[in-house]
């Protein structure tokens, strides 16, 4: 029996697939596709989302093959307001790039390949039951699948969502958006991003990379709502007719599209992540505006956190009761992310003349002060989320980081002396930076033991980056670790 089946090869369902093959978990990853995506899509890894890929193996030359622009200049009438610059993140390693949704998967696959695992492309799932040891699915062409747990990463219309009967309310947020990836013959500086300011609506150009050209731009802008749908041609048409006419520029010529697309800009939360046996991750777990390129990094976070747990149910190392936290721990998140995306859509949509004035002369210069532009890098990385307030965290003070926040990479020791850092060790499996011997009797050969380059506690490290514990105490670690694992068993 398959001991985890997972619908969608997009990033969330491959970055759960290749983490639970860290962790030695049975999989089949299904997608009603006939084979991989070839348009952009998402467009932008932040920092989160590079520390995701580079504990599942990953990351590859992704950083390479992007660009990192990293500013933002905006205009109004003509002249540029702001210019909004997107730091670094402790250093280099951790800065967003622009690297095409694409490229990310096919990466993905590529590490899920050299895990064992290939992904069925055109395998639809039909139906689905549950019982108390499993769940019995049906793919299109008849096939009958039984596997322990059934994940939906299968997107905003989620087959699984729908089947398990969990509720997805919202509501849209605009109207109608064009986008469109194009060349474009324009003397324009590719090292950032731009956006216009129009009576009329909004207009954004970002750079993106494509072998041996350096013209690609990603074209977005905002429309009434069409009657009826658009085809390619009718959206390269008027964006070849609004992008002179909302920035001002008549030096600019579109040749051809890679991709286009029109959309409504919709935010949806799923009532609940778990329903017994089936889970939700990615997009059918929440979507919301694109501004701000927080979809797919959250997606990936949700596939992480959700594995590992998964992993120790499925080993017998822990209590159902642990899945109970993924939702505990990742909801919150995706509600905060909503929150946010949806206010800075609204910002800069303006919502009438009083509107247009606040965004125009009050609040988009402000984003040329260096404390804001660095408030925005920090909510943009993820790197700041933390569980301390969720289930599985220790009630304790002290230094940072604490029980539930993320744990920074830092240089330490293997058990032969040679050096690595922190989260290369993280690849399924937990980490003790200090002397624990007591997680070894919970967590088996699934944890590795690693000496501090400096003194301090002993931390218990998740294979999510989080810091599950910290103290000096191995009875209370011991408390800790039978909270958390043995007592969900018990129930």
């Amino acid at each position: 029996m398959t001991e985890v089946l997972i619908t969608g090869a997009g990033p969330a369902g491959l970055a759960l697939a290749c983490a639970l093959r860290q962790h030695d978990v049975a999989v089949r990853v299904v997608d009603k596709a006939g084979g991989p995506a070839t348009t952009s899509r998402a467009n932008i890894l932040h920092a989160r989302g590079v520390e995701v890929l580079n504990r599942l193996g990953a990351l590859g030359d992704l950083r390479e093959r992007g660009l990192s622009a990293l500013q933002l200049s905006i205009h109004l009438e003509g002249r540029q307001i702001a210019e909004v610059r997107f730091g670094e993140v402790e250093g280099a390693r951790l800065s967003a790039v622009f690297i095409s949704q694409a490229e990310i998967e096919g990466e993905l696959r590529r590490r899920l390949g050299e895990l064992g695992v290939e992904v069925e492309w055109g395998s639809e799932l039909v139906s689905a039951s549950q019982d108390d040891t499993g769940v019995t699915a049906e793919l299109s062409g008849g096939e009958q699948v039984r596997a322990q747990w059934l994940v939906g990463c299968d997107g905003a219309h989620s087959a699984v969502r729908r089947l398990a009967g969990i509720g997805f309310p919202g509501a849209p947020l605009v109207d109608q958006w064009l986008l469109a990836d194009v060349h474009a013959d324009w003397d324009r500086d590719r090292s950032g991003s731009a956006g216009w300011y129009h009576r009329d609506g909004l207009l954004f150009a970002m750079p993106m990379r494509e072998p041996g050209r350096d013209d690609l731009w990603r074209i977005m802008c905002d429309v009434p709502r069409a009657d009826e749908a658009l085809t390619e041609q009718q959206i390269l048409d008027r964006l070849r007719r609004l992008l002179p006419e909302r920035t001002g520029l008549t030096d600019v010529r579109i040749t051809d599209a890679k991709w286009a697309s029109a959309f409504r800009i919709h935010r949806r939360l799923a009532d609940r992540y778990r329903s017994g046996r089936v889970l939700l991750a990615g997009d059918a777990a929440h979507i919301h505006s694109p501004f701000g390129g927080q979809g797919m990094n959250t997606g990936v976070g949700d596939a992480e956190n959700l594995a590992w747990k998964l992993a120790l149910v499925a080993r017998g190392m822990a209590g159902e009761a642990l899945l109970d936290t993924y939702e505990a721990e990742r909801r919150p998140v995706a509600a905060y992310v909503l929150r946010g995306t949806t206010a800075n859509t609204k910002l800069l949509l303006g919502g009438g003349a009083a509107g247009r004035f606040l965004r125009d002369r009050v609040l988009t210069p402000l984003l040329n002060l260096p404390v804001v532009q660095r408030m925005g890098t920090d909510a943009a990385s993820q790197l700041r989320i933390s569980y301390r307030r969720g289930p599985l965290a220790a009630p304790v003070r002290g230094p940072r980081p604490r029980s539930g926040d993320r744990v920074r990479d830092f240089e330490c020791l293997r058990a032969d002396g040679t050096r690595t850092r922190l989260h290369t060790e993280l690849r399924g499996r937990w980490a003790v930076v200090g002397d624990a011997p007591v997680a070894r009797k919970w967590l088996g050969d699934r944890v590795v033991t690693l000496t501090p380059t400096g003194s301090g506690d002993t931390l218990l490290v998740r294979p999510d980056g989080h810091l599950a514990w910290r103290g000096t105490d191995q009875a209370e670690l011991g408390r800790w670790l039978e909270n958390a694992l043995e007592r969900g068993r018990a129930r």
